[in-house]
């Protein structure tokens, strides 16, 4: 499964208005796994930068004007999310200016492109109804460190909202998800095993306290609630 999380910064909010495209992050996750392949463009909008988005990001035209245009840089980006299960932020806001950006070009929507998109925001929206969902908030809730975005940046916040899906969606990887070989490796060493031969280290406290957090946050993300304390449950029933 290939995974691209991506995030864009813009000269404003309304695409309708004019407002270009002015940076690009994306990170690729490969079997929920993040591959070190990341693509981070610039971009000269060829337009002012509002003000309250110049607030939000930190740049300005001027500090954009020595950027490729979206054209000159359009090939690179398009060969890195072709084919690609795109996770977004927002997902309308996103794509209403890179298929903007598209059109002017005469390419097609980007939805043409990429296999799949999904809303994190919509995912989120649903997992936790009533609560806020901004980036920032996901990583409050899920323990995810962000104290180092000031500004908001399209590689940071991509960064940031990989970690956020992957804890969103933590437990619908299982077994039956891994590569056949390792799957069957895996089996195989689980199979030879001597059990009685394993030590078994007793958790501090502490340890046993992380480990309730931890189940806490599954049972807020996981409509069933954790898994394990659903079979701890069935055990003592």
């Amino acid at each position: 499964m290939r995974l691209v999380v991506l995030d864009t910064e813009t000269t404003g909010l309304k695409v309708e208005d004019g407002h270009r495209i002015i940076e690009i992050g994306c990170i690729e996750l490969i079997d929920r796994r993040a591959s070190g392949r990341r693509l981070h463009l610039y971009v000269n909008p060829e337009r002012e930068v509002d003000e309250g988005a110049a607030q939000v990001h930190g740049f300005t035209w001027e500090m954009l004007q020595d950027k490729p245009r979206f054209a000159q840089i359009a090939d690179e980006f398009l060969g890195f999310v072709d084919g690609a299960h795109l996770v977004i932020h927002n997902a309308p806001f996103d794509l209403g200016f890179l298929n903007a950006e598209l059109d002017r070009l005469g390419q097609p929507s980007l939805a043409s492109v990429a296999a799949q998109v999904t809303d994190s925001l919509k995912m989120a929206r649903e997992l936790h109804p009533g609560q806020r969902n901004s980036l920032d908030a996901l990583c409050t809730r899920y323990g995810i460190a962000n104290d180092h975005r000031v500004l908001h940046g399209a590689l940071l916040d991509a960064e940031l909202l990989s970690e956020v899906y992957l804890a969103m969606t933590r437990g619908q990887e299982t077994l039956d998800m891994m590569p056949v070989e390792d799957r069957a490796a895996t089996q195989a060493a689980l199979a030879a095993m001597d059990l009685s031969q394993l030590i078994v280290v007793e958790p501090t406290p502490e340890e046993w306290a992380a480990h309730e957090r931890v189940l806490d946050e599954i049972d807020k993300a996981c409509p069933d609630g954790a898994l394990w304390r659903r079979l701890e449950r069935e055990a003592q029933a």
